[in-house]
């Protein structure tokens, strides 16, 4: 008689307490400040204990590490970007054209979330210099990705002919950087689709033939 796998309570409720505590994390830097809010305030308004949240993250470093990340994954699930469906399904698009097209949306989804944030990083980094020490400095990993996405792109048929891999990755990271979404989408009041069509007709006509 074949065994039925019963759900891990535990586990799901640990999961739910690890959510709950991040989106009250990233709800009080946003709103205070990473240096005026104190893990008993997240815990306040997470509904936990405070241990609970030294249990789980450690320390307020540790958990400020898991806003920004869980802000550019989407979700807490411990997948890298290259490994999420939508940058794989984009680079095994067949023309160059639709990997833009593919591309562009998913990294405009990702900039959507971590844009409105990018001033709370900014202070927590002033505050705490070591802050900053918790993601890796060399190679940006936001390079890793455009640059694994530039040498998908620049092996099909339609890419335009004379662009290498490098000059790829340099106009994928500069063009869809967070700094130039916030420039048109905050500074300016172009709504996230328009600059999705803007980025992605402005690279195609740099990369595509």
């Amino acid at each position: 008689m074949e065994t039925v796998k019963r759900p891990d309570k535990r586990a799901e409720r640990s999961r739910r307490t690890r959510e709950k505590v991040i989106e009250a994390a990233r709800e009080l830097f946003v709103a205070h400040g990473y240096g005026a809010t104190s893990l008993q305030e997240v815990a306040d308004r997470a509904g936990v204990a405070v241990q609970t949240v030294y249990f789980v993250f450690g320390n307020k470093r540790a958990l400020f590490k898991d806003v920004v990340d869980t802000s550019i994954a989407g979700d807490a699930e411990p997948v890298a970007t290259m490994e999420r469906e939508w940058f794989r399904a984009a680079c095994a698009e067949p023309t160059a054209a639709s990997q833009l097209r593919t591309h562009v949306h998913g990294t405009g989804e990702i900039l959507g979330r971590v844009a409105p944030i990018l001033p709370m990083i900014a202070a927590a980094g002033a505050a705490d210099p070591q802050i900053a020490a918790q993601w890796p400095d060399d190679p940006d990993p936001r390079y890793t990705v455009h640059r694994a996405a530039a040498e998908a792109l620049v092996a099909k048929p339609d890419a335009r002919p004379g662009v290498s891999a490098d000059m790829a990755a340099d106009l994928l990271f500069g063009l869809l950087s967070p700094q130039l979404y916030l420039l048109f989408v905050q500074d300016r009041g172009w709504t996230p689709d328009a600059w999705e069509e803007w980025a992605r007709t402005t690279l195609a006509a740099q990369l595509c033939g």
